[in-house]
C-alpha cells in the first residue's frame, strides 16, 4: 500500500479518541483504531485506556506493564486506519518579527516528502479533491508559511490561472473607476431619479451642479457605512488570496451588493458599495505590500502584525488594514 493511499492524521485526531467508545492509538507513525478489540485484551481494557489517543510503543515494548507476544503486534495492524503526519511546526509563539525579515523559500520536493502534504510544483486543486487527510491535519499544514517564488497554480492550464492571479495594480486601475461610478450614482439619485443602469448607464454629469450639499453629504454617510462594512468582511474573509483577482472579486461581491440593494434605498446601497469597494482596493493593495515593499512607519507596524498571524498565531491577528476588529472580537495578536 503507497503513502498516499493510507489516510493521514494529526496527533490531535488521535488524541481526541481517548474512551472505550473510541479509542484510537498511534504507534511507529501508524494510527490505529483499537475500540473493537478492548473487550478482547487479555490484560483487560484498562491498561489499554490508560494509554488512550497517544503513542503505546513504548507501552508496549515495556514488559512490566504487560508483555506482548509476535502475534499481538502482528494482529494490531488489522486495525491500522492511517498514519500520522509530520507535526512539525512553521508557526511559533515565540516568533519575533523584525523590519528585515523574509521569508526563506521553501524547497518544495523536501517539503513534500517530508509532509505528504501538497505539492506546490503541481497544481492544487486537484490535490486538494483528492486529499487524503484528515480536516485537523489538513489546518495544521495550511497554516505552516510556504514561501515559493513565482505563485502557485490552482487548476493548472494557463487559459485557467489567468482566472486566479493578477498584477497588484490591475485591482485599482478596474475598481477605483466602478467605486467612482458608484459614489456619483448616489449622489445623483438622492436628488433625481436614473433609468436603471441597464437602460443608460451614463450618469448626467451635465447637470452635476443640481447635487446639493445634502445630497453629498448623504453619499458620504453612505461611503464610510461602507468602508466599515469592508472591513468586516476583510477580518472574515483575508486568507483567500494575496491579491484577489478582478474575476474572483467580481463572483465574490456579487451577492453581497445584490443583498445591499435588497436591504437598502438603491442610492444608499450604491453608497455603501462605492465605499466597500474603495476599501477593498486598500486592502488588496496594502496586504500586497505587507509582503513585499518597503514601508512608511505605520505600514511598518501592520507588516510585523500581519506576519505575526502567519508566523506565530493563524488564530489571531486577523486584520490586515488595521487591528481595530481584532480587538473587537478579541483576537488581537501582541507581537
Amino acid at each position: 500500500m503507497s503513502k498516499r493511499s493510507f489516510k493521514i492524521f494529526d496527533a490531535e485526531d488521535v488524541a481526541a479518541h481517548k474512551s472505550s467508545s473510541s479509542c484510537w492509538v498511534s504507534r511507529n507513525g501508524r494510527v490505529y483504531d483499537i475500540t473493537s478489540f478492548l473487550p478482547d485484551h487479555p490484560g483487560g481494557d484498562d491498561i489499554v485506556l490508560k494509554y488512550a489517543g497517544q503513542d503505546i510503543g513504548a507501552a508496549m515494548a515495556d514488559k512490566t506493564e504487560h508483555e506482548h507476544s509476535d502475534s499481538a503486534y502482528e494482529m494490531i495492524d488489522d486495525f491500522c486506519i492511517g498514519r500520522l503526519g509530520s507535526d512539525e511546526n512553521i508557526v511559533d509563539e515565540n516568533w519575533v518579527a523584525t523590519d528585515d525579515f523574509h521569508p526563506d523559500d521553501t524547497e518544495v520536493e523536501k517539503d513534500f516528502q517530508k509532509h505528504q502534504f501538497i505539492d506546490l510544483r503541481k497544481p492544487l486543486l486537484r490535490q486538494v479533491w483528492e486529499a487524503n487527510f484528515s480536516k485537523q491535519y489538513y489546518l495544521r499544514q495550511i497554516h505552516q508559511p510556504r514561501h515559493v517564488p513565482e505563485p502557485a497554480r490552482m487548476f493548472g492550464p494557463s487559459y485557467l490561472e489567468v482566472f486566479t492571479r493578477t498584477k497588484w495594480f490591475v485591482v485599482p486601475i478596474i475598481w477605483l473607476p466602478i467605486a467612482g461610478y458608484l459614489f456619483f450614482r448616489s449622489a445623483f439619485q438622492f436628488v433625481m431619479p436614473l433609468a436603471p443602469f441597464t437602460a443608460n448607464p451614463a450618469l448626467p454629469f451635465s447637470k452635476i451642479d443640481r447635487i446639493t450639499t445634502e445630497a453629498y453629504a448623504k453619499t458620504i454617510l453612505c461611503f464610510f457605512l461602507g468602508n466599515v462594512i469592508w472591513t468586516i468582511l476583510e477580518y472574515v474573509l483575508h486568507r483567500l488570496r494575496l491579491v484577489m483577482p478582478p474575476v474572483l472579486f467580481a463572483a465574490l461581491e456579487w451577492p453581497f451588493t445584490r443583498l445591499a440593494y435588497k436591504l437598502f434605498p438603491v442610492a444608499v446601497a450604491n453608497g455603501i458599495i462605492s465605499g466597500a469597494f474603495l476599501f477593498y482596493v486598500l486592502y488588496d493593495c496594502m496586504h500586497y505590500a505587507l509582503h513585499h515593499t518597503q514601508l512608511p512607519t505605520y505600514l511598518r507596524e501592520m507588516k510585523k502584525y500581519h506576519l505575526g498571524h502567519h508566523y506565530k498565531n493563524y488564530e489571531l491577528g486577523f486584520g490586515v488594514t488595521s487591528k481595530f476588529w481584532d480587538i473587537v472580537f478579541n483576537t488581537y495578536l501582541p507581537v
